[in-house]
């Protein structure tokens, strides 16, 4: 797999809380978009950490095409 699945056309916006770490699916495979499930096995990809340093909403990318993982660049407007 060369390129990730495009798992959605916009961002996943999350309240993540300060001190919990995400996992993003960097596949797009994932049935729990935009976190990972281990879809990724065997793929090349590996999930991105992501590390809440205080309560806020937080834009997670869906398209994958992101320059920022595992945060919405607005690449997305770009398909």
């Amino acid at each position: 797999m060369d390129l990730p699945k495009r798992a959605a056309d916009t961002p996943f916006g999350v309240l993540v809380k300060p001190g919990k770490a995400y996992f993003w699916c960097a596949c797009g495979l994932s049935e729990s978009q935009p976190f990972c499930d281990g879809s990724h096995k065997d793929t090349g990809f590996s999930p991105v950490r992501y590390e809440a340093t205080e309560e806020a909403r937080v834009f997670f990318c869906g398209c994958k095409a992101t320059g920022n993982q595992p945060l919405c660049d607005g690449s997305h407007s770009n398909k």
